[in-house]
């Protein structure tokens, strides 16, 4: 069975077409010309992903992203979103990345990338995804990770996180003590066929920090190895 998508592009033949190409692959397409009607329309029935064009009429893609990121519905704030957009300046993939995007695309890009990318951030975040039969809690001081019920906790308080910042956490609490590359990260906690930037790791790593470290300027749990990648802390 097929996802629920929603598109949010004012530019009507690009909308038809990535629609076209999404229903060819079973998914469900509903499709917004502007920012206001599209995060209407996201309140109103979560999607499974949403495709975001940044360019957009009343309200801007990054104010969209910003105010899905911040809803009071856990179930809105936890969709995987692409951003597809002409500008290509490396500053606004940045602030993509940063208001909580979980892909990037820059116009013109084949439909083939693009239902690439939708089908691993779709499997990424499925329910079942990451599904372990591990009954203990991963720790690393204070932070704990229940595997079975995509959990985390710190000092017994529960710290609610997005579908990838999880999956990055636990690859690298899976194994305290071990340097991973950012390409390891992305393959593992994304998916091999994920095609986005290295730059994504270092967001979510920092999104992680904000979340679980005392002071995230002086991080004492998620540590650069510099020249290499991260690594959780050992507590050997």
């Amino acid at each position: 069975m097929g996802s629920r998508i929603l598109i949010i592009e004012d530019e009507p033949a690009i909308a038809a077409s990535i629609a076209y190409n999404l229903r060819r692959e079973g998914h469900a397409v509903a499709t917004a010309a502007d920012g206001l009607s599209g995060l209407d329309s996201a309140r109103r029935e979560p999607p499974d992903l949403i495709i975001l064009d940044i360019m957009l009429p009343r309200m801007d893609g990054f104010e969209v992203c910003r105010s899905i990121r911040e809803s009071s519905a856990l179930e809105l704030r936890q969709v995987p979103i692409i951003v597809v957009t002409a500008r290509t300046a490396e500053g606004d993939r940045v602030v993509g990345l940063d208001l909580g995007a979980d892909d990037y695309l820059v116009k013109p890009f084949s439909m083939r990338e693009l239902t690439a990318r939708t089908k691993a951030l779709l499997r990424r975040s499925s329910p079942g995804a990451r599904k372990s039969d591990a009954a203990t809690p991963l720790a690393a001081g204070s932070i704990l990770l229940d595997l079975d019920n995509r959990r985390v906790s710190r000092r017994g308080r529960a710290i609610p996180l997005k579908p990838r910042e999880f999956d990055l956490l636990a690859c690298l609490m899976q194994a305290p003590g071990r340097v991973f590359s950012r390409e390891d990260l992305l393959d593992r906690a994304w998916g091999t066929d994920f095609v986005g930037d290295l730059r994504t790791v270092d967001v979510h790593v920092r999104w992680l920090r904000e979340k679980l470290e005392d002071d995230p300027a002086k991080p004492s749990l998620i540590e650069t190895v510099r020249g290499v990648g991260y690594r959780i802390r050992s507590e050997r």
